[in-house]
C-alpha cells in the first residue's frame, strides 16, 4: 500500500471507517456496502451500527454471490473482505478484486499482520484499503483491549483517510524530521498543496460541519508496542513467528484428521481451524466440556462445529494438551507426535505465498538483543519530555498522568491474558471492575 496513518482505535472501528471512505469516495451516490459473512462477527456488528447513522445500506453475504445482483451491483460502494477469514480460510481474491473495481466500487480488506509475513500483501492483488488489528504484534488480549488497528491506503484515498498522518519534513537546520502533516475527521482532509508541506492542524481545526468521523487521533501507546515488536524480532524474526505458528497449526491438523474429525478449511489455512467434530461427540458442547477439563476455551461455531487459533505463544507441550481434548472426546488414548506427518509446504494457494520483502528500514535490522533494544529504547526516551523532567499540560485521553503502580496490573496474565469471548464465568474479576469503573462514572457524571 502507498500510505498508511499513525493508526485508529481497533479493526472494527477502522472497517467502519473504510464503509464511510468507499461511500465518500461515489460522492455519497451509491449507498450499498457489501460485507463477506466470514469478516469477524464484532466487525460486522459495529458496521451496522455506523451504517445507520450514514444511511447506508450494508449488505451481509457470501462475497462470490456478491456482484451477481445486477441492482446491487449498481448500487456498490465498496467490499469487505477478511485475510485469512474468521473460519481460517485463505482466499485468493485477485479475480474477485478485479470485478469489484469494474463495478466502481472499492476493495477494502481487514487482515492479520502476522499472517502478512507469509501471505501475499492485499495490496499486490489491488486492494484499496488495508486495516486491521496490531495486537498480534506484543499486545496482550486484554479481555478485547485496547489494542491500536492499522490502516493503510492507496494514493488515490490517502486525503481521505481517517486519523493522523506522519510526514517526513526538515528542522530548522535542514535536518530529517518527522512531524503531523495530515489530520482529518475522515472527511474533508484539511486541504494542502502537497502531503509533506501541508499545515499540521489540531483538533479544533477541523471543519466539523462536513466531518464524518470523530477519529482525530492514534492509538499512540498501543501502535508503539507493536512497533516495538516489529524493531525487536525484524522481518527475519517476525516470518520465523509465522513459520512456527503455521506449522504447528499443520501439525494440529494431521492429529484431528488422524483421529476422524473433519477440518473444514483442511484447504487452506494460515492459524486457524474450524473442525467438524460430529464423528465423535454428539454435539460440539461434549467438545467444548472435553477442552474446558485441560481449561482450553475453543471457539463456538455451532452445534457440531467449533474452532481454534493457534499464536505465537503456543509451544509444543500446548499443542500436546490441545490434541489431548481432541482423543478424550474421541475416546482415544494419550497423543503424542510419532507417525504425524512432516508439513512441507505452505497450507495455502501457492500463488499467495509472499516473494516482496518487508521492514527494510535499518531500524527493524539491527536492534535484535536485549541490550541493543534497551539502548534503542532509552536513546528514545531521551528525545521525549518525561515525567522525570517536568508535568506534561499537554494531552487529554492518554496514560501518562497514571501512577507506575497503578500500571503494574496491565501487565499480568491475569488482566492481560483474558480473551474477550472468554465465558462469563471465567471473568468474574473483570466484570465487578467494569461495574465498580460504571458506578464511579456515573457518579462523577451526576448520573
Amino acid at each position: 500500500m502507498h500510505i498508511a496513518n499513525a493508526s485508529l482505535l481497533d479493526e472494527a472501528t477502522a472497517a467502519a471507517e473504510a464503509m464511510v471512505m468507499a461511500y465518500m469516495q461515489s460522492s455519497q451516490k451509491k449507498r450499498t456496502f457489501f460485507v463477506d459473512k466470514a469478516v469477524l462477527p464484532q466487525t460486522i456488528s459495529v458496521l451496522k451500527t455506523r451504517a445507520k447513522g450514514f444511511g447506508i445500506r450494508l449488505v451481509v453475504g457470501d462475497a462470490s454471490d456478491a456482484l451477481k445482483d445486477s441492482a446491487l451491483r449498481a448500487d456498490l460502494a465498496g467490499v469487505l473482505v477478511q485475510y485469512p477469514d474468521v473460519n481460517g480460510f485463505v482466499t485468493d481474491y485477485s479475480d474477485f478484486t478485479k470485478q469489484v473495481h469494474e463495478a466502481g466500487a472499492l476493495v477494502v480488506v481487514a487482515t492479520d499482520l502476522l499472517a502478512l509475513t507469509l501471505l501475499q500483501p492485499p495490496g499486490e492483488w489491488g486492494a484499496d484499503i488495508v486495516l486491521g488489528n496490531s495486537a498480534r504484534f506484543g499486545v496482550p488480549a486484554g479481555y478485547g483491549g485496547p489494542h491500536g488497528a492499522f490502516f493503510a491506503v492507496t494514493e488515490k484515498l490517502k486525503r481521505k483517510m481517517p486519523g493522523r498522518l506522519i510526514g517526513l519534513s526538515k528542522d530548522v537546520v535542514g535536518n530529517p524530521a518527522y512531524r503531523l502533516a495530515l489530520q482529518s475527521m475522515s472527511s474533508p482532509l484539511i486541504s494542502a498543496p502537497d502531503f509533506h508541506q501541508s499545515h499540521a492542524a489540531r483538533e479544533q481545526h477541523i471543519r466539523r460541519e462536513k466531518a464524518t468521523s470523530n477519529i482525530c487521533t492514534s492509538q499512540a501507546l498501543l501502535a508503539n508496542m507493536a512497533a516495538m515488536y516489529a524493531v525487536y524480532h525484524g522481518p527475519v524474526g517476525l516470518e520465523r513467528i509465522a513459520k512456527k505458528v503455521h506449522f504447528l497449526t499443520q501439525v494440529l491438523k494431521s492429529s484431528v484428521e488422524r483421529l476422524g474429525f473433519r477440518v473444514i478449511n483442511a484447504s487452506s489455512y494460515f492459524d486457524t481451524l474450524t473442525i467438524d467434530v460430529s464423528k465423535h461427540c454428539a454435539n460440539a458442547e461434549v467438545m467444548h466440556a472435553a477442552a474446558a477439563l485441560l481449561g482450553i476455551n475453543l471457539r463456538r461455531v455451532d452445534h457440531n462445529t467449533v474452532g481454534v487459533t493457534l499464536d505465537e505463544s503456543v509451544g509444543q507441550e500446548d499443542l500436546l494438551t490441545l490434541m489431548r481434548a481432541f482423543h478424550i472426546a474421541a475416546s482415544r488414548p494419550e497423543p503424542d507426535f510419532a507417525g504425524l506427518p512432516a508439513p512441507k509446504d505452505p497450507a495455502f494457494p501457492h500463488q499467495l505465498i509472499r516473494e516482496s520483502k518487508f521492514l527494510p528500514h535499518p531500524v527493524f535490522n539491527k536492534h535484535h538483543s536485549e541490550t541493543e533494544m534497551l539502548r534503542y529504547i532509552f536513546h528514545l526516551a531521551s528525545k521525549d519530555l518525561g515525567l522525570v523532567h517536568a508535568m506534561i499540560p499537554l494531552g487529554s485521553c492518554t496514560m501518562k498522568l497514571n501512577s507506575t503502580s497503578s500500571m503494574i496490573p496491565l501487565t499480568w496474565p491475569e488482566f492481560g491474558g483474558i480473551h474477550p469471548f472468554a465465558p462469563t464465568e471465567q471473568v468474574e474479576g473483570y466484570r465487578r471492575i467494569i461495574k465498580v469503573c460504571d458506578v464511579s462514572r456515573g457518579f462523577g457524571q451526576g448520573i
